[in-house]
């Protein structure tokens, strides 16, 4: 696919041949300038510690940190690309007391600068692309490359945390397959249960901005569809939520955590109606780990 658009691999650690002196010499050619090439993907943490030296560390053989050669790289590429949340954020890596002194390319968290800085913009005068997941979504990384390769990319094409658009516009909760469970607030009490995660085992897919619902990972998986809540992983701080993943904090029985786009007052007036409103066979499968009730017949449903 990617060859079809005309993009070459230069060098990657996994999927390249070169190795040891050999992959040394490409990154050398390319922070001279020898080489040329157009987008810089990073992934994983920059790690600036100890005491800003980066030496925790360093790319073997060349005694150099990562942090320092992801600068040098930067200052020749026309783009770069952070591929998952840690090389957007900070990720999981900068979690608690970050020892390490992790950050993002361009963001530490939510605050702007990161490693190299809140003014920084590639050749091409755009900011890091910040392609967050953790981990990310394969094809959000290869659309990114393929718009950058056909020069469709924008800075209006990427959202207030340098995410592309095109997935970042839409909401994990979007096509989840317990829609019908939230509505209706049938919401399940243990992990098994097939009921909403949203109110009690701390679902975040109301408030992460993903595709991953519409855009099944392997064509046809998600979290959700695994049976898993969503720890928003494409947000920045998720890896510090402030609470366990599988539970929903509350204060006075609401959860604190209410859908990006929706008032709270709004979300708890909807809710007490939707639960009055719940049919009997939602709220009965909600809480059995596979369908009991089946709609319309008034009928349990017989497994076999």
């Amino acid at each position: 696919m990617l060859a079809d658009e005309g993009v070459r691999l230069l060098w990657h650690p996994s999927l390249s041949e070169q190795t040891g002196s050999q992959a040394r010499d490409v990154l050398e050619a390319c922070a001279r300038g020898v080489q040329g090439f157009d987008v810089l993907c990073v992934e994983g943490a920059m790690l600036r510690g100890p005491r800003g030296s980066g030496r925790f560390h360093v790319v073997a053989g060349t005694g150099i940190p990562a942090i320092e050669w992801v600068r040098r790289l930067s200052e020749r590429a026309r783009h770069v690309v952070a591929v998952g949340s840690c090389a957007a954020f900070g990720g999981v890596t900068s979690a608690g007391s970050n020892p390490t002194d992790a950050c993002g390319l361009q963001y530490d968290g939510v605050a702007r600068g990161g490693l190299l800085g809140a003014q920084y913009r590639g050749a091409a005068g755009l900011p890091v692309i910040n392609v967050a997941g953790c981990p990310t979504h394969p094809d959000w990384v290869t659309e990114t490359l393929i718009a950058l390769a056909r020069g469709t990319l924008r800075g209006s094409d990427l959202d207030e945390y340098g995410r592309p658009r095109f997935y970042a516009d839409h909401l994990v909760h979007h096509g989840c397959p317990r829609n019908e469970f939230y509505e209706f607030k049938a919401s399940a009490e243990r992990p098994t249960d097939q009921g909403c995660l949203m109110e009690n085992l701390g679902c975040k897919g109301t408030q992460a901005h993903a595709d991953c619902n519409l855009r099944a990972w392997n064509g046809g998986g998600s979290c959700l569809r695994g049976g898993y809540a969503c720890i928003r992983c494409t947000e920045p701080g998720f890896e510090d939520p402030g609470h366990p993943f599988a539970q929903t904090p509350k204060v006075a029985g609401i959860p604190i955590g209410l859908p990006v786009d929706m008032p709270k007052a709004w979300f708890v007036a909807l809710a007490a109606l939707s639960k009055s409103a719940t049919p009997a066979r939602v709220r009965e499968n909600a809480h059995s780990d596979h369908i009991v009730a089946v709609p319309g017949s008034g009928r349990p449903h017989s497994r076999k």
